[in-house]
Order: structure tokens, then sequence, then C-alpha cells
């Protein structure tokens, strides 16, 4: 029971109805700083109108927060009208709010969890401030031990798992994909009493067991016989080895309250054929997480049917928790009959050099060393399947046989634990991928991605010297190569996080636009500001539009009071906004009960630089500037005070020397360990051969390779400064620090945060191009990297003039000459006056302000 001097019990029991106290609809406002503990969301119900009458619907998901005020903690709903804090990672665990509105509701469980209240009421949040992340609070979020706070309003020692406040659902789902599991509900070992509790297990053999029916008698039986043994549930116990595993389906639908809405598919055999086993609702939180490629399991108490693909005039097993409650269990190899054993899965590993010549959509395993792990992010689902954001990331392997790395889309495979340890210089095997080809025939490009059954394999968890796999050819041939390989090479090249696309877009206008059929066409400058403003947290989306580019700029990150730039004579380089707002650390959201506009009038968290957007602005204003890569919104900077329109002295192109260049900061590098030079990937092979918990030789990390295309003294700036926003911590790679891997893959995951100047970019430098819509005089700043070609994760090998119309079509500078230093890039910007480009950016948002906006491509429209 919480201390009667917390600060719930001082606010949320004047909310309590009862004698003298106020009515269920009152609201008590809590003025002091509350933390966010934790963030849970799942899919709302049929009784979504009764918990929240007046609330105008924004999507499918509610959102449970676990709040705390350092003496206990309390479980409340966000009202609908927050959910966007959430979505666009605004509202996050780890941060303080203040001025939080509460007002009591009624549940839609009252489950036997840490959560419930004792007296049976609970709490919906309707409106509060978030804090600035610099505002002192006085609590440290390290010094409190927040999961052994008791609970508000709850008098029970032992606490059970939480469950969703306003729905009829038994499990969370995790806060960025509906694939993945959320929980510790979700079982990682199978429970002690079996499935199926009341029934009396049969006593079985230690050895010789023998499956009472097999799969070609269930087959015959169901699809050509009378049915027999398949009529009901069967009691048989059928013996087979799991082969294949899919990924976590979830279909929770808002029109029905199923409790557990899951199924999971494995494709399973015994040495009479195959056959496909549906694991659904409660059976894939007690056994989906126990279950692996290569096990083999009885069943029993389960439902022959047809398969689920009528057209394939097939047969699946059902099991379920209920009517009837199937029996599940892992047998050892050796407690089968030799005679009846089920055989070893199967696998057709491909190299690199074998991939160049499979056909687009066939199937194949690859095993390789991750040199490159990409920052997760997310794009939209295409399938039918509404609204869903689908969470993925590149990956490059490496495995000697070619020049090619092997490039992999995946997307979430339902193991999260194994993709937060997906670390470069990690052994990594992915099963049951496509092969994907690009439509662009100018150069042979392709990548792998997921399947239904694709599972993802990594050094650092034991999973390699579990599978059988490691006995094959191509995985000895593999380990042999990863033997003769010098960490300090691989780590000079190990990549980690960043803007990374692929495959290449088109070089050309008319290849481009023939791939694009079929999705959004050009947009306006005020269209493109909505549809980017429309943009969940990592949601990636690519647009077009057609525009002229006013300003370059060259800045170093981190220097960008200094940099090199050309503006064109007509633009101006500080555009009006509409209206002015100064800084703000702390920013005020409410929930009203009818607002359909909520969400535009809604203003965001401040930029790296605490500017706040614009409290009103004109969408067709040829002023209105969207914010630079950092934001997406118009920003408030004054222009400099010595900067006059009228200054007959400007040019278009200013440069002036800089009196004193600052120096970089260095890099953090880690020293090599002289007497050998292969310890982290002779390490990552041994797991192959025994189980492998060792993170200590972590000694090695790349040198530090300074040498840069420009040299400082020649660095330059210029009295007034164009106003933009530095460029987003997140949209440079990283080089790979295997020291601090863990702290680095943490922020580069979805909900992580990079520290600026904490890890070491491959890149310094940078340009800014600023865009002006012809359609409506927008002006849009985007980040352009041509010079990333020779860090790319994929680098595009190709040739041409290294003219700003080259350049700017093919995305880099060209493979097979120098690269123009900045200095003379800057030079010949003014060839750029006036060009109407067809503009391809790629935007990202990055959470709270930040909104990535990268110019991949820009095509010369020609009369």
């Amino acid at each position: 029971m919480a201390a009667a001097g917390c600060l719930f019990h001082r606010t949320l029991a004047r909310s309590r109805p009862g004698t003298n106290k106020a009515s269920p609809s009152s609201s008590v406002v809590c003025r002091e700083f509350l933390y966010v503990v934790d963030l849970q969301r799942y899919t709302r119900d049929q009784g979504f109108p009764v918990y929240f009458p007046q609330a105008v619907l924004k999507g499918d998901d509610l959102y449970d927060a676990t709040l705390s005020d350092g003496d206990c903690r309390v479980q409340v709903t966000l009202d609908p009208g927050l959910n966007r804090l959430v979505e666009r990672n605004i509202l996050r665990p780890g941060l303080a709010v203040r001025h939080a509105t509460f007002s009591t509701a009624i549940t839609a469980q009252l489950p036997e969890c840490s959560g419930a209240f004792g007296e049976g009421d609970s709490y919906r949040l309707v409106s509060l401030e978030v804090k600035d992340e610099d505002e002192e609070v006085g609590v440290r979020w390290s010094d409190v031990d927040w999961d052994s706070l008791p609970w508000f309003g709850s008098s029970k020692t032992e606490a059970g798992p939480l469950v969703p406040l306003r729905a009829s659902r038994s499990v969370f789902l995790p806060l960025w994909n509906n694939v993945d599991y959320s929980g510790e509900v979700w079982m990682e070992a199978p429970a002690t009493d079996k499935e199926g509790a009341g029934q009396e297990a049969e006593e079985e053999p230690e050895e010789g067991r023998c499956p009472a029916v097999t799969i070609s008698k269930l087959r015959e039986s169901y699809l050509y016989g009378r049915r027999g043994i398949t009529r009901g549930a069967v009691q048989h116990e059928l013996i087979v080895r799991i082969i294949n595993k899919s990924h976590l389906m979830y279909y929770g639908r808002t029109d029905r309250n199923c409790e557990c809405p899951y199924k999971a598919v494995l494709e399973v055999h015994d040495r009479t054929g195959n056959v496909w086993v549906v694991l659904w609702n409660s059976v894939c939180v007690s056994w989906y997480r126990c279950l692996k490629p290569g096990d083999i399991i009885s069943l029993r108490r389960y439902r022959v049917k047809q398969h689920y693909q009528a057209e394939l005039n097939d047969i699946e097993i059902s099991v379920n928790s209920r009517n009837p409650a199937a029996q599940i269990s892992v047998l050892q190899e050796s407690s089968v009959s030799p005679d009846y054993l089920p055989p070893a899965p199967t696998y057709s590993f491909y190299n690199s050099k074998e991939l160049l010549d499979r056909p687009n959509g066939a199937e194949c395993d690859v095993i390789g060393l991750l040199t490159f792990s990409g920052r997760p992010e997310r794009i939209r689902s295409k399938d039918g399947r509404g609204v869903e954001l689908l969470e993925y990331r590149w990956l490059r392997l490496e495995d000697g046989m070619s020049e090619q790395p092997v490039m992999v889309k995946l997307f979430s495979t339902s193991q999260p634990e194994t993709h937060l340890r997906l670390y470069p210089l990690s052994v990594v095997v992915c099963t049951r991928l496509k092969v994907v080809r690009s439509s662009d025939q100018s150069h042979n490009c392709f990548y792998l991605t997921n399947t239904t059954y694709t599972q993802v394999y990594c050094t650092g968890q034991g999973h390699h010297s579990e599978m059988s796999y490691r006995r094959l050819r191509p995985v000895r041939q593999f380990l042999q190569w990863l033997r003769s390989q010098d960490d300090e090479e691989v780590l000079n090249r190990a990549l980690i996080g960043g803007f990374f696309i692929y495959p290449p877009p088109p070089v050309s206008l008319e290849t481009y636009m023939k791939d694009r059929r079929g999705e959004l066409g050009f947009l306006q400058g005020a269209e493109l500001k909505r549809e980017v403003e429309r943009l969940c947290y990592r949601e990636r989306h690519t647009f077009c539009i057609q525009a002229t580019i006013t300003m370059v700029t060259y800045s170093r990150r981190g220097e960008e009071d200094r940099c090199l730039f050309w503006t064109d004579r007509a633009s101006s380089l500080c555009p009006s906004s509409a209206s002015s707002s100064s800084p703000s650390s702390r920013h005020r959201y409410a929930s009203p009960p009818s607002s359909p506009s909520y969400f535009s009038q809604l203003p965001l968290l401040s930029t790296p630089h605490s500017f706040r957007p614009p409290l009103s602005s004109s969408p067709s204003s040829p002023s209105l500037s969207l914010a630079s890569p950092s934001s997406l919104v118009s920003k408030s900077t004054p222009c400099p005070p010595d900067r006059r329109a009228g200054r007959k002295s400007w040019k278009r192109k200013q440069l002036l020397q800089a009196d004193t260049p600052t120096k970089r900061s260095p890099r953090i590098t880690l020293q090599p360990e002289q007497n050998n030079k292969t310890v982290i990937l002779f390490e990552a092979s041994m797991e192959f051969l025994e189980n492998t918990n060792s993170d200590d030789n972590n000694d090695e990390d790349d040198e530090d390779d300074d040498n840069d295309d420009e040299d400082t003294s020649s660095f330059v700036t210029a009295h007034t400064l164009p106003a933009f926003s530095p460029v987003a911590v997140e949209t440079l790679p990283m080089r790979y620090d295997h020291t601090h891997r863990e702290e680095q893959v943490a922020a580069v995951a979805m909900g992580g945060r990079v520290t600026p100047e904490r890890f070491d970019s491959t890149l310094d430098g940078y340009y800014t191009l600023r865009l002006r819509a012809l359609s409506d005089g927008v002006l849009i700043d985007t980040v352009f990297l041509p010079h990333a070609s020779s860090s790319s994760p994929a680098p595009l090998l190709s040739s041409h003039s290294n003219t700003w119309t080259s350049i700017l079509s093919h995305g880099a500078f060209s493979s097979h000459t120098p690269p123009p230093s900045p200095g003379d890039l800057i030079a010949m910007a003014s060839r750029l006056t006036n060009q109407r480009l067809v503009c391809i950016v790629e935007a990202c948002h990055l959470g709270g302000a930040t909104t990535e906006l990268v110019l991949s491509r820009a095509f010369q429209l020609t009369h």
C-alpha cells in the first residue's frame, strides 16, 4: 500500500466518487512533477464508446501509462486526444510531466494484477505538460528502483502482470510494431504444469517413444476417408520436428473483444510428410518463445482442419488453449525411437557470389559477418491491413566470396532480443529470406528480405551452437574465411545507424517515374508540409516536389556557426514566418472532449536549440518555411542584427576567410591489442563449436582515421550566416565502437536517443540545400550527402562529370574521379540559379520536433 503522504493520495483521492466527494466526471490536477515509468499500447475493442463517449477517433490504439511520484505508482489511460504524443515519441518513458489533469473512469476489467485499484476505480489522463529534458526536477531516473515502488490504491503485496484498463485484452502490444511480443507474460520456458490443467498426464517412457499417429494418416483420414480419427479432438500423440516457425500474427479488431488475438504457424514434419501447426491465442503466449526450428515436440488434444488456404486442398493442425486444451511437450531426441525420429531441418545456404544469379523471389539462407547495422525505421503496410506500421532495418553481411556484400532488409521476426543484439562484427544467420531484384537494369542490384518464416540468429546469445546448420559445408567455409580476417580492418569499415537508402534510386527522371507508377505524385510545398507532419515516429516516406535551389551551405557537424554558403540574390537568407514565439522549456498538451483539429493546434516540442514553431502560419504564403533537417516546423529564429535586406555588399557567393579555425574534437578510438588482431572475430566463430557468454574481449576498434578531404585552414565563414538548423545526430552514420556497443545499439534502437559527440561519425561535413517549391514558393531545407558514397554501407560505383547537375541526379560524387572540394562546389552553385528540378526528398520523423529531410536525387526539368 502506498504511503499516505504521496502525491496521488493528496490529489487522486479527491476525484473518487462517494459521500461528500467529487462526482465521477470531475477532474483533479497534480501540479507537481510526475515521472513516466512506462507506456503500453493495445487496440481498442467494442467497449471504446463506453469508456470515451466524447472522444474523436484518431486510430485503433489506446495507451496505458505508469506514472510515479517517487513514492508509489499508478496505472492510468491516456485520453485518445493525447495519443499523438506517444506516436511521435514526444511522451516517452523516462520523462517528467507536470500539471497533469486526471479524471475517474470505469475499467474494462478488474484483473488480479498490480495495477488494479482496491476500490475498483481507475483514472484517465486528460492533459499534461511535458518537461524539457534540461530542466532540473530533483530526482534522477537512475536513483530510483521504479519497479519496487508500491501501487497506489492496491493492498496486494504480490502483484501480477498488468493488463489493459480500457479493453478486454490480456496482453499489450509493443509500442512500435504488431509483430514482436511485449511483457513478461510471454514465457521463455515451458510452464511446469502441462497445458490442459486438470488432465492427468500419462506416464511416458524416457526412451523409445513412438507416435500413435503420423502426418500421412491424419491427412488421409481427413481428406480421403470418413474423418475417423480426425473427427473432433484428436487424442492420439503426434511426434514431429519443427522445420520452420512464422512470426507472430496479430489479428485484433476494434469490433471484437478477443482477449489474446494472436496466432503463429509452425511447419513441422515426420518421416511421412509435412503439415502446418497453428498456435492460437493464449497458446502463443505460453509456447511461442519456447519453441524453435529443430525442436521435436509431442502434440495431443488438437483438431485437424482444412488448411486456411483452401485452394491447397490440404490440412492444418489447430492447437488451442480450450475446446479442447491442447497438450504440448518438447522432447529430447534420445527419447524418441530411432524408427520414428523425424529428420533434421534442411537449409539452402547461398554465398554472395551465388546470390548474383538467383532469380527474383527465390528463397535462400545466408550467413555473413555483420559490418553495417542500420537504424530501425517504419513504413506503412501495403498489403491492405489498414494503417499498420512495419518496422525494419538494413543489414550488410560480408562472406568474402565476392566484392558485393549481401544487403538484407530485415523486418521484425518476433525476436526482439535478437534484433537488439545485432552488433557489427557479429556472425549473423538469416533463414528463409527471399531475393528482391531492382527494376533498374542499369546495375545488378538486389537485396534479401523477409518471408513469413524468416528467423535470425547472431553471436552473443548462444544460437549457433544449438543449430544443426553449424555442421554444413557452406557454414564451415565461411568460418574458415572469418578466421583469416583482421579485427582492425573490419572495424575500420563497420558502421551503425544513420540515413541509408537502398536500392539506390535511378539516375534518370524517366526511369524513376516509371518505378513510381501508382504512387503519390508531385506535391505542393504546403502539401509536403502537411504530409510530413502526419508522419509517426521513425516513419519513412519518399516525396516528390518540383523546386528550384535558392541556397547551398556546407557545414561541419558541431560548427554550424561557421559555414560556406551560396544564396540566390532573389532569395532571402532568413525567411519570415507568420508569427514567432520565444523558446519555452515546457509544453502544454490538452485533450478537449471534442476537437477534431486538436493535433493541428498543438505545438510540437522544441528543436535541439529550443525553438518552438509559430502559433499560426499561412500554408499558402511563399515565406512559410519548412524547417531544415532537424525540424519541419517553421523556425522563429530572428535574422541576425547585422543583416539588411538592402545591403549592397551581398553577392551570390559570400565567402570570408575565418580568423581562427576551431579544432575538431578528437574521435573516440579503441587501442587494439598488439599481439592478437583477430580476437573479436575469433570469438564469434567459436560460438559455432560451443556456447560462449564472454564479452570481455572488446579491446579492439578502428583507429583514428583523420584524413579529411579539405584542410581546416581553408574553412571560411561569413558575417551574416544563413538561418538553418544543424543536421540531426541520427542522420549521420556512426563508426562502430566495440567497447560501448550496447550503449551505441541502444541509442540507435526505437525509442533511443543519440547523444551528440558521444560517438564518432563517419562524416564531418554535410550540405544543406534550400528548395523553393515552384507551385507555392514554400521553402524547404534538406540535407544533401554526396560524399557519403565512399563510406556508404552499399556504395554505388558511377562515373560522371561532377557538375552540380550530374551530382544531384546521381546523389553522389563520381566514383572514378576525386570529388570537388566544398569551396569549389559552393563556387559552382551559381549555376543552379533558376534551374527547375524534380527533387526526391526522403523524410523520416526522428521524434519530438525533429524530422529528417534528405535530398536523395534532383533531376533537371527540360523544356
